[in-house]
């Protein structure tokens, strides 16, 4: 199988749904080199956030601000419905599909997923002169030292903790791919080992375990540093930001990665925001990362950075069912606005997500978008910005969102795009038409896939998303036409081992299309 000084903001969280592509073109000057802050919400779901949801009952004030101020993206997808596969395709450009991870997520312990050599945002700016900074959650694997080297850790959940030397530096990380500098925590705040780690070090090494929590305020049993709290990771990595981007200045271009570990499990907002939301702690926790948004614009702002800064806010993936959808649905709310399913889904629940993009020397205020765009789409973006012609290796599922940023009536930029569920069931999309190639969500939602295969569902289910955004008619027998030119292009996708024009590149390992 085929393998591979302007300021620019980008800001990852969620918003509203509501709203058409308006008209408006941006300056017709081309700025400098943009500034890139890229800020990933974890979990929160599109209808959590004003912007994207009018019926929602979550006060986002600082995104909604953002919206009126940029472009809302109404048709904008994860690169996966959950975490580190979308961590891969934001930073690299290509569907992790592509490599080992054909399900599921890496974990505390788990090696690398980018390999050496893989061109990524960081690389790709840092290459060109740029100050690179990641601070939040990694998830996408390291190489921990270890005390026995030929026992490697694996993507199990249940890897034990007791061959890693914590004392050790880390040899492979953020550091290895292109940033200047990291601090954060290894993967999401639900999984040890809980430290803090800057660059290749831990702040503090873990010498005992915290116990394991249970319901929204969900972690796992594991080694904890003396420095750790879980509830107040969220403002510290908040401060690290803030205090980064008040370091930066128009003299030099800089690119912050600002990936939160919020308002994923455990759901814990800290004091001044508990019971502020009116609906339970997933509401409040939504509200505190509004407010890291927020925190993140005013230090743009005081640096003098705004004209030239691009903020886009989205989030990794569809809502968490931890947010408890009962308890949030009997006051009124629906994280997933008008979509079928949440995190892990193939249904448009576990990708679609809110995303907003902030850059007044190119973005008209108050406009919105409807072409479709994907997280893998950064690398083609920053490239163009900057211009960097990419290798024929690099990026190669991977569009430019440029043009549309630039006017919002630009058509949709991309042939297709790839979703792809926890359990690593396909569906692609093109146009009005979505394939997918499993029975049920593939998935969290039900029917889940167990379910699904009991109840004997088609193994492809095709919907028409322009009459049926909820995906509750299965029209694959009335259209095999659209059936089998969607399975062809996928395919394709698969063998050429890209999805964007170039030059057929390999897959790490064989894919499977139907699970």
């Amino acid at each position: 199988m085929r393998c591979p000084v302007v300021s620019v903001v980008l800001l990852i969280s969620c918003l509203d749904a509501g709203g058409h592509a308006t008209a408006g073109k941006a300056h017709a000057a081309e700025p400098a080199r943009p500034n890139i802050v890229y800020i990933l919400a974890d979990d929160m779901g599109i209808g959590d956030v004003g912007a994207f949801n009018p019926d929602g009952k979550i006060a986002t004030p600082a995104m909604n601000r953002l919206a009126a101020e940029g472009m809302r993206f109404n048709d904008a997808h994860s690169g996966s419905a959950v975490c580190s596969p979308t961590r891969y395709g934001i930073l690299t450009g290509r569907y992790s599909w592509r490599t080992r991870l054909q399900s599921g997520v890496t974990w505390g312990y788990s090696l690398p997923l980018i390999d050496s050599g893989r061109m990524t945002v960081a690389s790709m700016l840092k290459s060109q002169g740029y100050n690179t900074a990641c601070v939040g959650k990694w998830h996408l694997g390291l190489e921990w030292g270890l005390k026995d080297p030929a026992k490697k850790p694996s993507d199990d959940p249940k890897e034990p903790w007791d061959n890693i030397d914590f004392a050790k530096p880390i040899t492979s990380g953020p550091l290895q791919v292109g940033f200047d500098t990291f601090f954060g925590i290894s993967a999401s705040l639900d999984m040890h080992p809980y430290v803090y780690i800057e660059d290749d070090h831990l702040t503090d090494i873990p010498t005992k375990e915290v116990a394991a929590s249970g319901g929204k305020k969900f972690w796992r049993k594991g080694p904890v540093g003396d420095d750790f709290q879980h509830i107040g990771v969220l403002d510290r990595l908040t401060d690290r930001a803030v205090d980064y981007i008040e370091t930066q200045s128009a003299d030099k271009p800089f690119f912050l990665y600002f990936p939160l570990p919020a308002p994923h499990t455990p759901i814990i907002p800290t004091e001044a925001f508990q019971n502020k939301s009116g609906l339970n702690e997933w509401g409040d926790f939504v509200m505190q990362v509004d407010s890291v948004v927020g925190s993140v614009m005013q230090a743009i702002e005081k640096q003098g950075l705004t004209e030239n800064t691009l903020i886009i806010v989205t989030s990794d993936n569809g809502v968490t069912p931890k947010a408890d959808f009962a308890e949030l649905k009997a006051k009124g709310h629906n994280p997933s606005s008008v979509y079928r399913g949440n995190k892990a889904d193939a249904f448009e629940g576990g990708h679609r997500v809110a995303f907003i993009a902030r850059w007044p020397a190119v973005i008209a205020a108050g406009t919105a978008s409807d072409a479709t765009i994907c997280h893998t789409d950064l690398l083609a973006t920053a490239a163009e910005a900057t211009g960097v012609k990419l290798p024929a290796e690099a990026a190669v599922d991977s569009v430019s969102m440029l043009p549309l940023m630039k006017d919002a009536d630009t058509p949709t930029v991309r042939e297709a795009t790839v979703h792809h569920s926890v359990n690593g069931s396909f569906a692609i999309r093109k146009g009005k038409w979505k394939l997918m190639f499993c029975p049920g969500s593939g998935g969290w939602s039900a029917p889940r896939p167990p379910a699904a295969r009991k109840q004997k569902l088609p193994p492809l289910q095709l919907f028409d998303l322009a009459t049926d955004i909820g995906e509750t008619k299965n029209v694959a027998e009335s259209h095999p036409e659209v059936v089998q030119q969607l399975s062809q292009l996928m395919a394709q996708y698969i063998e050429r081992g890209r999805s964007t024009p170039g030059a057929p590149q390999e897959n790490e390992v064989e894919i499977q299309l139907m699970k």
